[in-house]
């Protein structure tokens, strides 16, 4: 069974206990710049992830629920495998097929109404780009 992998920032959960149901392969530190549109942090805890495919379900709803809310902006995580893509965001998680262009702009429309900037919704690098 293939596993998905991804990134979780540390400082974007208000409930940081979902970490304890991932499998973290690695960490790093990033400081935050004015680019990344929050300025109430001085840097990320970038934890790269590995989530089975039996909980990844679970876990990405969860993680929906923890996602901090507070600040203006929003935040979101997402796992892949080769085939699917789940794109996490408060209170709402997409289920996407990585060859669907329709699906990754749906996803990325809904994290710009959210305040996201734009370069962190690009989902698909591999996808041509669309008009809003």
């Amino acid at each position: 069974m293939e596993s998905y992998k991804g990134d979780i920032i540390e400082e974007s959960l208000e409930d940081k206990g979902v970490l304890n149901k991932v499998k973290i392969l690695s960490t790093r530190v990033e400081q935050v710049t004015e680019k990344h549109k929050t300025p109430w942090l001085k840097q990320w805890t970038l934890h790269s992830v590995e989530v089975s495919e039996q909980r990844v379900e679970e876990i990405s709803n969860n993680i929906s629920k923890s996602l901090d809310t507070k600040h203006q902006g929003s935040w979101y995580a997402d796992f892949k495998d080769s085939s699917h893509h789940y794109i996490i965001f408060p209170s709402k998680v997409f289920f996407i097929d990585r060859t669907s262009e329709e699906q990754y702009k749906e996803a990325s429309k809904y994290g710009i109404s959210l305040g996201i900037p734009e370069y962190q919704v690009d989902f698909a690098p591999n996808v041509k780009k669309w008009k809003r």
